[in-house]
């Protein structure tokens, strides 16, 4: 690869590959969007194919004692709880803390994938750990954790087995079913117990551990150096066998829900038995198996089979069925995720659907004649064309839901309430009623989601214009029906007729009494039909649709900015943001400002704002989200460094990975030693052919100008790239006249490479920003450019120097799905290659990396974020 197609990273490319990037961080963060969608699809497929059983339970739960009920369902949520704490015991076993609500979750989730997964709960715990990352633990300790979790798991029920099925044998014969299992329970004990030895041995488990998992011998190292927890371990234990007690408490209390004489002898007997074949179940946690066997066990200690079976239903609505549905609760309603960013949408869409065939469909007979005793028939058929209508407007309005605008949100909501009553009131519908519930809910739980507002000025115009086109087509219509000729509709029209017979018409009601008679009436009604449509949709965008602002910056905002920017930049990016091309905001205070462009719906920030102080640069960002919110934009912030981001995520914002700044420290930079070899054998091999290095001080002359932008122009042909904006500049002559250029130059003095000298307000820091050559320049050009740039800094008393951003690399350990697109593309796949000759290359000249940043609001931004950044670098 040619040396200049790996230092030209400011081009189109490398916007191409940051979009692609994310756009492949985008597809995974989808890809586990769809695996919670199939399980939770699994989920309700699973349960309508056991709707036997569902029924069952529903059927038993209606006969059984409501206090001894409620008593299970607390210690069912005690039983959540003590899975959870068990969770945090296991990793502070390991010195490690999460928080007890991550833990729950973790827990809820992967006990809820466990039925639809091979081996059940053992194999789920793979699964689900950003909860526990969230704490600050790695995947693998997460995985060490989970380890030691399922292991107590397993041995706590075999200390409460053993006694008790020894008991069960000397008072009792046990079936050779039974013992089987708890030989079983011993072998799976003994394996759990052989693993860890081995592991702790250093055996062949511990071998082919490390090969897979090299970080795993880092924590075992820690755990040989005492650093594990022989305390938190034995608490894990505890916490274990009190989770095996909440089991056999959940059968007692359902005997007793019954009215049964509860015998604690077979809640202990029957629930070590279930949880053997829990625990042996390949597939479905035991569905079928543990409902037979405890069956069996109640009927062998007396119970009659009915009632067997229904204690049995109880126990798994306690023990199975209450945590699952928990679970899946788990998935959907979680106020950040990207699902349920995207449901409330959903369900709007479905409900217009729903609205609008409810209507077409015939109605059922008998619970018409009900509501005739309490509605009177105007009203039913009115309650009809309001679900109608509201249908037509859902479907509209699910796609400026997805938008998060809060009018959008404001109409669904009211349009779902509309749907609720119009159904109870058209033929007692609940079930769509149900629906319309349901996503009222769904809209309540998410209304912090939906923030964007419209300019109230540009809003209050819309609906005005709206309003008055309303009262025209009114005013039309009652005009028209007043005097029109009677044979038209069969009757002459009052002025009270021709106003509701308007009213009525506008609204698609239709009139009973004044119904069309000739071609000129039928026309006459499609008109007010047509234009109240029109006038109302017009209405109801206005509402929902905000309007943007785009304020242009004058020049005193741009002169403002540059004595901001002198006064308190600390960014190499600073200088571009009094570019021409750059929007401006400016504080309340006058002591801050902010630079951005618009793409997309996004106000897309050149790094932090500058600012006199964090609390302005707090309150700014405050003015510039409400800002954003009042006029249809989501704000990102581009290129924020490693040393902001923890004040972005205090502010509430998410932040993405993106790459690197190679900072280099050239008062310690040598050409010396062995390292350095190529680097000298390109600056001798362009001395030898004569080529010479020239630093031109402004102003810069206009035929200086003239030969650099004959190598500008033949650079951007040969590589077929166009000028790019936002974060780097163009061949702007007017600015190029007043900076520092260093050039190549052959003995005819033609330019064939040059670079120029930008001001940069890190304190001591140095950079550039155009670096381009022509095709014929010799290898190493660029080579020499840099060295004579870092003794040109030198010899002005500027010690560091920013080289640029080095795309997607620096992520040595990945926490979210986007960094471990990033990371994975980043080293395996070839079409990125070029970045790791990028850091190859800049690694020669001993850099210190710097991270660097893209801060947004929401997951869900990640939709339109990578082909916003790509508008926006162009000119």
């Amino acid at each position: 690869m040619k040396l200049k197609n790996i230092l030209n990273f400011k081009n189109k490319l490398a916007f191409t590959r940051i979009k692609y990037i994310l756009r492949m961080a985008l597809s995974k963060m989808f890809i586990q969007a769809f695996l919670t969608v199939v399980f939770v699809v699994l989920g309700i497929f699973f349960i309508k194919n056991e709707h036997a059983e569902v029924r069952e339970v529903i059927k038993t739960l209606g006969e059984s004692n409501a206090v001894w009920v409620v008593i299970g369902i607390i210690v069912s949520v005690i039983y959540i709880l003590l899975q959870a704490w068990m969770y945090v015991l296991s990793f502070r076993s390991i010195n490690k803390n999460i928080h007890i609500g991550h833990a729950t979750l973790m827990f809820l989730k992967r006990n809820f994938i466990s039925v639809f997964l091979p081996a059940g709960g053992i194999s789920s715990l793979a699964f689900f750990t950003s909860d526990a990352e969230k704490s600050g633990t790695t995947r693998t300790e997460i995985h060490i954790a989970s380890s030691i979790y399922a292991v107590c798991g397993i041995f706590s029920v075999f200390v409460v087995a053993v006694p008790a099925l020894l008991y069960t044998l000397v008072r009792h014969s046990i079936s050779s079913n039974e013992i089987y299992g708890f030989l079983g329970l011993t072998a799976l004990t003994v394996l759990a117990v052989f693993f860890i030895v081995n592991v702790i041995k250093k055996g062949f488990i511990y071998r082919m551990i490390i090969k897979y998992n090299p970080d795993f011998e880092i924590i075992l190292s820690e755990i040989k150096d005492n650093r594990f927890s022989r305390k938190n371990f034995i608490y894990t234990n505890l916490i274990s066998i009190l989770i095996e007690f909440a089991g056999i408490a959940h059968l007692y209390i359902a005997m007793k829900a019954f009215n049964f004489d509860a015998s604690l002898e077979a809640a202990i007997l029957g629930y070590i038995v279930a949880t053997m074949f829990l625990i042996a179940s390949p597939f479905m946690r035991g569905l079928g198996a543990i409902e037979f066997s405890l069956s069996y066990i109640l009927i062998q200690y007396g119970f009659p089979t009915i009632p067997a079976i229904s204690i049995t239903f109880l126990y798994r609505f306690f023990e199975f069925w209450l945590p699952l549905v928990i679970g899946l609760f788990s998935f959907l309603f979680n106020r950040n995720s990207f699902i349920l960013r995207i449901f409330p949408a959903i369900f709007i869409l479905l409900l217009g659907g729903v609205n609008i065939l409810s209507v077409m469909l015939p109605v059922i007979h008998s619970r018409m004649r009900v509501l005739r005793h309490f509605i009177p028939l105007e009203a039913i058929h009115a309650s009809y064309y309001f679900v109608l209508l509201s249908g037509v407007m859902l479907l509209i309005i699910s796609v400026f839901m997805l938008k998060a605008y809060r009018s959008a949100w404001i109409i669904g909501l009211a349009l779902s309430v509309v749907s609720l009553i119009g159904h109870l009131t058209k033929g007692i519908d609940y079930e769509e009623a149900i629906l319309a519930f349901f996503v009222i809910v769904s809209l309540l739980y998410t209304r912090k989601q939906y923030y964007k507002n419209g300019n109230r000025k540009f809003q209050l115009f819309g609906v005005q214009t709206a309003v008055v086109s309303i009262v025209v087509v009114l005013i039309y219509g009652i005009i028209g029906f007043y005097f029109i000729k009677a044979r038209h509709f069969g009757n002459d029209f009052t002025a009270a007729d021709a106003i509701f017979t308007t009213i009525r018409y506008y609204f698609l009601v239709g009139s009973d009494r004044f119904l069309p008679q000739t071609k000129f009436a039928r026309e006459f009604v499609y008109s007010i039909q047509i234009l109240g449509a029109v006038s109302m949709s017009f209405l109801f965008y206005s509402l929902i649709r905000p309007w943007l602002i785009k304020l242009e910056p004058e020049k005193e905002d741009f002169d403002k900015a540059k004595i901001l920017v002198e006064q308190y930049g600390d960014s190499p990016l600073d200088y571009f943001k009094t570019y021409f091309d750059k929007q401006l905001f400016f504080g309340s205070s006058g002591d801050s400002f902010l630079a951005y462009r618009v793409s997309q719906g996004f106000a897309v920030i050149l790094g932090k704002p500058v600012s006199a102080n964090l609390d302005e640069m707090k309150k700014i960002i405050h003015e510039f989200d409400n800002f954003c919110k009042n006029n249809d934009l989501r704000s990102i912030y581009y290129r924020v460094d490693e040393s902001y981001k923890q004040f972005f995520t205090d502010l509430g914002k998410k932040s993405l990975l993106i790459g690197q700044e190679a900072i280099v420290n050239v008062g310690e930079f040598t050409m010396e030693g062995g390292q350095r070899k190529s680097l000298r054998n390109a600056v001798n091999n362009l001395k030898k052919k004569k080529y010479a290095l020239k630093i031109y001080n402004p102003p810069i002359k206009t035929g200086l100008i003239q030969k650099l932008k004959a190598v500008s122009d033949e650079w951007l042909h040969d590589e077929e790239y166009e000028e790019i904006i936002f974060s780097q500049g163009i061949f702007d002559e007017s600015e190029l006249k007043t900076q520092t250029i260093i050039t190549i130059e052959d003995p005819d003095e033609k330019v064939i490479a040059f670079l120029n000298i930008v001001p940069d307000y890190v304190k001591g820091e140095g950079t550039y920003d155009l670096i381009r050559k022509t095709k014929d320049a010799p290898g190493g050009a660029l080579d020499f450019l840099l060295i004579e740039m870092f003794d040109y800094f030198k010899s002005i008393g500027i010690n560091h120097v920013n080289i640029g951003l080095v795309p997607m690399s620096g992520i040595t350990e990945a926490k979210t799905v986007a960094e471990y697109t990033i990371k994975f593309a980043y080293e395996n796949i070839k079409q990125f290659g070029q970045y790791k000759g990028m850091r190859s290359f800049k690694d020669k000249f001993a850099p210190c990396w710097i991270n660097k940043y893209l801060i947004f609001d929401n997951m869900y931004d990640l939709l339109q974020i990578p082909s916003a950044l790509n508008k926006v670098v162009k000119i």
